[in-house]
């Protein structure tokens, strides 16, 4: 929205505001005081601040931040001469030249050593050579690249070349599976594709079904260990050194895009159908980064864990404000069962994560206090409650808890983790105040999405209510649009209730070469329709409670929410992960429980339960009924309503993985797939359920 607008809005503003009349004065009082109708604006103290939609007849319901309310941020406040990833990275080599910037972890004879750094300066040089390489070999302006493997240094670097030479990046999972792959490669007409041996020999099953590749870039690989191809393919395969070489050989001018041009095509597998090309532009990140950089602010002194895929919008949004910031980011080794082991050695100072991945942390200090015997565990307690009481309210905790108790936790993490966020799905109230109380530092929750660039909202400094995702991204204004069908409108009290709607200079241009699904979420007027249920909490903070589009509805005629039940019952000791079902034909919901494998194996040792192997141990029928029931006391906390509780489980040893098809690359439970993969539990369930009514 353009500033002139917004001097409109604060001229009907005005319009509400009336003089003061002291008693007794020659003359009015410079002092204003507010009508009702403004109050909420002017006078009270918020996140965000409310403007009506449009001047005349609107109302007032759509919610900016309290930090930029008159005007979308769109750049750095401090650099608005940064425009595009391009020229954000021009910056950060400029400002940060020998400051370290990209580490690793070298092995040396079989054993893992500790993290080497590249500079700014080097990194900006590779980039370079890198994006001179590609020209070399004849990629022209506007191609789109192509990006198969997991997060490593050189991920980035082909991002930069791709941005200083006006290429597209095409991040394609490395877990997607070789159809999705080929997808979105002949989709996007892909004419260079970087992938490590391991993608490559996926590739190589289908080089004659992806026409528009013409070079094939590997990350790691060895000129003497490349494939021979036959004389008929047009792909050309050389090693990433060998890239680089010629890059440097034959240097190339920058050719730099300008802020509307695209920068990057995410594919969104989303839960159902074939992938969706989110179509992002320069401008579109550059805003995303600059608002959030307004209320959060990070320095070269701080480390960064990279270890989220770099192909999903989250761990990519990130990457953007810590070059503007200089901050150093160390890759992880590729494998999350060595994680806590880099995060030792690193000592990140940033710590970026899902719900899943905080409420095993969580999980695994309690089940440490609770078996480091009693003593411990009231001194933990009594650390915890004091703390915890002291941030409640706004005071500094004494020291002395950190000394005998979180220090010991707090290295966990190396030690020196400052700052949390947590996103791509809810994070329970209670396990945020716990990493807050445990890890101290700043712990923050937001929202977003592909569509918005990545942060929709975000918590805001100093505010210690949690159970919420904060206020607008300073770059988008939000609002809430009725949805009669569940019974959620604007006028709901005490808080308003709807659909959230998102927009300004953060929302994406549309799907790739797919103007249908375009319209389903993009409106006329530009608002992103994000099939997310919020309401708006005292003070401009913004809830999710629903998902619009997993809504089903039961025999007896109740809608269920599946995601918002999953997210109570993963405070269930005994679940790693949990699938909802329920249908139209049936008049209550089973669960599938992928189980805490170690929480299981204890409660049965504590129970006496004597078993040959843990498969036979989840077939037990005391160990799902002890399952169950910490479930249904779970819900009740929660103040579930009765026919929102599972009334059969099976309990499950896999986890539900992307490789298996039953998540998305945001850790989203894929529902149609893993109805059909659980299709046989899930009868057998509703089967002993119907059993158990007859025979009542």
């Amino acid at each position: 929205m353009d500033s002139s607008i917004a001097e409109r809005r604060l001229n009907a503003i005005h319009g509400h505001l009336v003089p003061v009349v002291v008693v007794g004065a020659a003359s009015h009082s410079n002092d204003l005081r507010s009508n009702p109708t403004a109050g909420e604006f002017l006078c009270e103290k918020g996140y965000s601040v409310v403007l009506p939609e449009k001047l005349q007849t609107g109302k007032w319901n759509v919610y900016r931040s309290a930090c930029s309310p008159f005007k979308l941020v769109t750049r750095f406040p401090d650099h608005p001469d940064i425009g595009t990833l391009h020229e954000n990275f021009v910056h950060a080599v400029d400002t940060f030249r020998d400051y370290k910037y990209l580490g690793t972890r070298i092995r040396v004879n079989g054993t893992i050593g500790e993290y080497k750094w590249m500079t700014y300066g080097e990194a900006g040089t590779a980039r370079a050579a890198i994006g001179s390489g590609l020209l070399f070999h004849g990629i022209p302006k506007g191609s789109c690249v192509g990006f198969y493997f997991i997060n490593r240094p050189e991920w980035l670097i082909v991002d930069y070349a791709c941005s200083a030479y006006s290429l597209v990046s095409v991040p394609l999972y490395d877990t997607l599976g070789p159809d999705a792959v080929k997808y979105i490669v002949n989709h996007a007409d892909v004419k260079a594709i970087f992938c490590v041996p391991q993608t490559l020999n996926s590739l190589r099953g289908f080089f004659n079904e992806i026409p528009s590749v013409h070079l094939i870039v590997v990350v790691g690989g060895m000129d003497n260990e490349l494939p021979s191809l036959p004389p008929s393919t047009d792909i050309q395969i050389v090693t990433y050194a060998k890239l680089l070489s010629e890059g440097r050989g034959n240097p190339q001018p920058f050719s730099p895009p300008n802020p509307n041009d695209v920068a990057t095509i995410c594919y969104t597998s989303g839960t159902t159908g074939t992938p969706k090309g989110v179509v992002l532009t320069h401008g579109n990140l550059i805003a995303n980064a600059a608002g959030c950089s307004i209320a959060t602010k990070f320095y070269p002194s701080d480390i960064y864990i990279s270890y989220l895929p770099l192909a999903h919008i989250y761990e990519r949004g990130y990457q953007v404000l810590l070059a503007y910031f200089g901050v150093a980011v160390g890759f992880y080794q590729g494998d999350n069962m060595e994680l806590m082991n880099d995060l030792v050695a690193l000592r990140p100072t940033i710590f970026c994560s899902v719900p899943r991945l905080y409420n095993r942390i969580y999980a695994g200090i309690l089940s440490a206090v609770k078996s480091s015997g009693s003593l411990k565990e009231r001194l933990f307690n009594a650390a915890y409650n004091s703390k915890r009481q002291a941030i409640m309210n706004g005071n500094n905790p004494s020291p002395l808890w950190d000394k005998l108790v979180f220090n010991k936790i707090k290295a966990k993490l190396g030690g020196r983790v400052r700052f949390f966020s947590s996103g791509a799905s809810p994070l329970s109230p209670d396990i945020l105040d716990f990493l807050k109380i445990c890890f101290g530092g700043r712990v923050l929750e937001g929202y977003g999405m592909t569509e918005s660039s990545c942060v929709i909202s975000m918590m805001d400094e100093g505010d210690n209510l949690s159970g919420h995702v904060g206020s607008p991204n300073p770059a988008c204004e939000i609002k809430l649009v009725d949805v009669p069908e569940m019974n959620y409108t604007s006028d709901d009290e005490p808080h308003p209730r709807g659909e959230i709607c998102v927009r300004g200079p953060i929302i994406f241009q549309g799907y790739y070469k797919d103007e249908v699904h375009t319209k389903e979420v993009l409106d006329e007027d530009g608002w992103l329709h994000t099939g997310d249920i919020g309401l708006w909490l005292p003070g401009g903070r913004l809830k999710i409670i629903d998902r619009k589009k997993n809504i089903f509805k039961l025999a007896q005629g109740e809608y269920i929410s599946p995601e918002k039940i999953e997210n109570v019952y993963a405070k269930c000791r005994f679940i790693s992960q949990c699938f909802i079902y329920g249908d139209s034909l049936n008049s209550s919901l089973v669960a599938i429980v992928s189980v805490d494998q170690d929480v299981l194996k204890t409660w049965a040792a504590t129970e006496g339960i004597k078993y040959k192997d843990l498969e036979q141990l989840c077939n037990d029928r005391t160990a799902r009924a002890a399952v169950l029931s910490d479930m249904d006391a779970i819900g009740r906390e929660a103040q579930l309503r009765g026919f929102e509780f599972a009334k059969a489980v099976t309990l499950e040893l896999e986890q539900f993985t992307m490789e298996n098809g039953l998540l998305t690359p945001t850790s989203k439970i894929k529902r149609h797939q893993a109805k059909e993969y659980f299709a046989k539990a899930i009868s057998n369930m509703y089967a002993e359920l119907t059993t158990s009514d007859a025979s009542f």
